[in-house]
């Protein structure tokens, strides 16, 4: 069976209004053609027949966009299809370049090892007794403001003090809890 340029763009035409019949006409049609050249640039079969699927849904999608006097059916469908292979296969040779997985013991596991979460629980320890040596007021702002994120303007106005008060007794707390830490 010949099939003309008039054809094919007759059937994209059909494609742009969902005809799922002048779809499955189109690809018969047109597949073999633009699996050779998915085929050609992958060089790979099964690459090649994932790269054909997502083509012609590309083609469906996108059969409204096909202008007629700017190229030939084949020559639209040939363009998806050559770009679509070009981009798979750049993204799959980023993928096989990755490390081998020999390397993987030279990664580093950012999670805290054993002794490094005794210190840390020492540590907070230490940090929860010296707030404790605070005025219970005093220690509640600190709290306030460097776990629960509070501003000095928000402090200012739960416990009903200046600004500048707020801000002098966060500096005098957290000098006080510096000199009981270093101890």
């Amino acid at each position: 069976m010949t099939v003309g340029q008039s054809d094919l763009v007759r059937l994209l035409a059909d494609v742009a209004n969902r005809d799922r019949s002048a779809f499955a006409a189109l690809y018969t049609l047109t597949s073999a053609k633009l699996y050779g050249i998915i085929l050609r640039i992958s060089r790979r079969r099964d690459l090649a027949d994932e790269v054909l699927q997502e083509v012609y849904v590309r083609i469906w999608e996108h059969a409204g966009a096909f202008d007629a006097s700017r190229a030939s059916p084949i020559a639209w469908m040939a363009a998806i299809a050559r770009n679509r292979a070009l981009d798979e296969v750049r993204r799959k040779q980023i993928v096989e370049t990755a490390a081998p997985i020999e390397e993987a013991g030279e990664i580093v596991d950012p999670a805290a090892t054993a002794p490094e979460l005794m210190e840390l629980a020492d540590e907070s320890a230490r940090l929860h007794d010296c707030l404790g040596q605070l005025e219970e007021r005093r220690a509640e702002i600190v709290r306030l403001a460097y776990l629960g994120g509070l501003s000095r303007e928000e402090l200012s106005q739960r416990f009903g003090a200046p600004v500048a008060t707020i801000k002098t007794w966060l500096h005098r707390s957290l000098k006080q809890l510096k000199d009981c830490l270093s101890a």
